[in-house]
């Protein structure tokens, strides 16, 4: 399912979820440029291995760095538009600094999990997805009867379907697969971070209700 647009109205201008998007951008720009004496991916991905490393304490700044370097245009065009669609109304709701704090943390939390499934990896993990599945899960909490205009593909072309819907298919998938990914024998290196999305859908979902909504001032 491919979410297309919601008609959720916001009156902030989310200078944050702008901001985000652009320095996605930039990074992925930067990568392709491929400077013969640094590669963003190779410095700042995340590997989990690389964390029990004592004598290095540069690898624990990939918990953060990773979230804005991505694999190619393919990845980064997926993860920026589920933040432009979901992103803009939890900033409306948050408030832009909050947002910033909220979205850090939903990507730590992403971390985190995905870290403690496996800890000896040494498989980079890059993408915004981890925090952008909390965007998801603060979604779910605010607005889980907001309509999400969704391309469905085999049943009909667009479906108006609830939010919960939407991110209880979604949640369920990433867990289903993340579980498969576990009990499977075949080798996942560069696969997908599963067990990232669910932890920043559930981190998400959590600091949403922890952070308090703030009111939009009117224009």
């Amino acid at each position: 399912m491919l979410p297309l647009f919601d008609v959720n109205p916001h009156r902030r201008t989310p200078v944050v979820v702008v901001t985000f998007v652009a320095a996605n951008v930039v990074a992925l720009g930067a990568e392709a440029l491929q400077l013969p004496q640094m590669s963003l991916r190779s410095d700042w991905a995340l590997v989990p291995a690389a964390l029990w490393q004592m004598s290095d304490p540069r690898p624990w700044a990939t918990v953060f760095t990773h979230m804005f370097l991505h694999a190619g245009w393919v990845h980064l065009l997926g993860n920026c538009w589920f933040l432009w669609l979901f992103g803009n109304n939890i900033e409306d709701r948050l408030g832009h600094v909050r947002f910033v704090v909220f979205y850090l943390l939903s990507g730590l939390g992403a971390a985190a999990l995905q870290v403690l499934f496996g800890p000896k990896s040494l498989v980079p993990m890059v993408g915004a997805s981890g925090a952008i599945s909390g965007v998801l899960g603060a979604y779910l909490r605010y607005f889980p009867k907001a309509p999400i205009f969704t391309l469905v593909p085999f049943i009909v072309p667009i479906v108006p379907i609830p939010a919960f819907v939407f991110a209880g298919y979604w949640f369920m998938f990433q867990f289903w697969q993340g579980t498969g990914a576990l009990l499977s024998t075949r080798s996942t290196e560069g696969g997908v971070a599963w067990w990232a999305h669910v932890g920043g859908f559930v981190a998400g979902f959590w600091l949403a209700g922890v952070m308090r909504p703030t009111k939009a001032k009117s224009k």
